[in-house]
């Protein structure tokens, strides 16, 4: 895929340089844009995939790194790598670009980080794509992210920054080749100062998860869930397998809302990539009925 982005760069209410991609949208008439936010230890690298087909369609896509990932500054405090912080980021990146008014797409914690949003300031979010991710989640995902989340590893090669990406997810997408492998670790890995990969992420992230311990693996966000599905359209996508998003969780989502649009993607675990044809068939309807 083209790298039809460019670098955009904001700052946080605490002083961070923060980073998106920023892809413009093709020519035609004005739409409102899609803020893409990616899950705990990934980032903006993860929307490549379809990133560049919402901006054909004319919406200006902005895929950010969230504080601590990718090419945005790491938080001096550890206790700000928080849902709450990351919306209040998002709020920065928003006055700073002028836009009133975005779609967002979220996949895992990038959904927590949306449905933090509706709580702080609803009027901002004009629809909302929830990645594989629900008010409650299943604690054997979130016990398996949470065992590898700022983990040291040791990585010489590009082949074994492949295999550590396997082994990480092969549960998420049985069916990936070598090369597959090979493109998924050039996202979450960069080049350290010894030249070799390194995970680009701060390790720090994970401190808040451990300070909460237990009680971080039940969060209760019905009411932000419903404030988010209160008078907009929003998709929930799931992949069929996902360990994260239990068929029940899901159910018991689409109870609550019951004119939430969803789509589940076959064959793959926690997170759909969102380019998966079954996914890209739900979006892009989706998209459509939006300003």
């Amino acid at each position: 895929m083209s790298q039809t982005f460019t670098d955009r760069r904001w700052t946080s209410a605490d002083g961070l340089s923060l980073y998106a991609r920023d892809y413009a949208g093709s020519a035609g008439p004005a739409k409102l844009p899609v803020i893409a936010i990616h899950g705990l230890t990934r980032n903006s690298a993860d929307f490549e995939g379809i990133a560049p087909l919402i901006a054909q369609t004319g919406r200006r896509l902005l895929a950010i790194d969230v504080r601590g990932r990718g090419q945005s500054d790491r938080a001096p405090d550890p206790m700000t790598y928080q849902p709450a912080t990351y919306a209040q980021d998002v709020l920065a990146l928003l006055q700073q670009a002028g836009i009133e008014k975005a779609v967002f797409m979220g996949t895992s914690m990038g959904g927590l980080i949306t449905m933090a949003l509706a709580a702080i300031r609803s009027k901002v979010i004009a629809g909302a794509i929830i990645n594989d991710v629900g008010p409650e989640v299943a604690k054997e995902g979130l016990a398996r992210i949470a065992a590898y989340s700022g983990q040291p590893v040791d990585t010489p090669t590009w082949a074994d920054a492949a295999a550590y990406a396997k082994r990480i997810n092969a549960v998420a997408f049985p069916h990936y080749t070598d090369a597959d492998w090979d493109a998924f670790a050039r996202r979450i890995f960069t080049v350290g100062t010894e030249g070799a990969p390194i995970l680009n992420y701060d390790p720090d992230i994970a401190v808040p998860i451990r300070a909460a311990g237990a009680r971080a693996l039940v969060p209760n966000l019905w009411p932000m869930f419903g404030k988010l599905t209160k008078g907009r359209p929003v998709l929930l996508v799931r992949g069929a397998n996902s360990d994260l998003l239990s068929e029940e969780i899901a159910a018991k989502m689409r109870k609550r809302a019951p004119r939430m649009d969803f789509v589940e993607v076959p064959d793959v675990g926690h997170a759909p990539m969102l380019d998966e044809p079954e996914a890209r068939a739900a979006i892009f309807p989706f998209l459509g009925e939006l300003p």
